[in-house]
């Protein structure tokens, strides 16, 4: 997992779909769920530790372009 897009694939393996317009809205919405699927067990600690350090780095990517 290196890019926000195989983030996006693993939701989808789970039936989550996040799209409401709001970019940062939807990067935080893909940190609560990949948290939530962690905390349920179904995803393991790599899979985890990744996905958030991909998250963190998009919005850390759109808070620079932004301001």
């Amino acid at each position: 997992m290196k890019t926000l897009y195989d983030v996006q694939q693993v939701l989808k393996r789970f039936g989550t779909f996040i799209y409401t317009g709001d970019r940062l809205g939807d990067l935080e919405l893909m940190q609560n769920e990949i948290t939530e699927l962690y905390k349920a067990g179904l995803i393991d600690i790599e899979s985890y530790r990744t996905a958030i350090l991909v998250i963190r780095h998009e919005i850390n990517n759109y808070i620079s372009k932004k301001g």
